[in-house]
């Protein structure tokens, strides 16, 4: 149970720091730091962030944010293995 609560905790994080990350790039503020968006990904984020990546349009391009589908990948084999 409190698995599925982390899950549920760190994919909303992953949400909400993409979507900051979009809005301060919009408005020319300071940036979440890359490797802190790519940890909260790995660290099981990704499916809420991946969410926030195409909802938001942000950080698509980038090769390094691609292996967040690598993540959604290796999250759902853990989960479900």
């Amino acid at each position: 149970m409190s698995f599925i609560v982390y899950l549920i905790v760190i994919n909303i994080i992953g949400f909400i720091i993409c979507l900051l990350d979009k809005i301060f790039a919009i408005k020319g503020l300071y940036r979440i730091r890359e490797d802190i968006l790519l940890l909260v990904a790995l660290l099981g984020g990704c499916f809420g962030f991946l969410l926030s990546m195409h909802l938001f349009h942000h950080k698509t391009k980038k090769f390094k944010f691609k292996l967040i589908y690598l993540f959604n990948v290796l999250w759902i084999y853990f989960i479900f293995k």
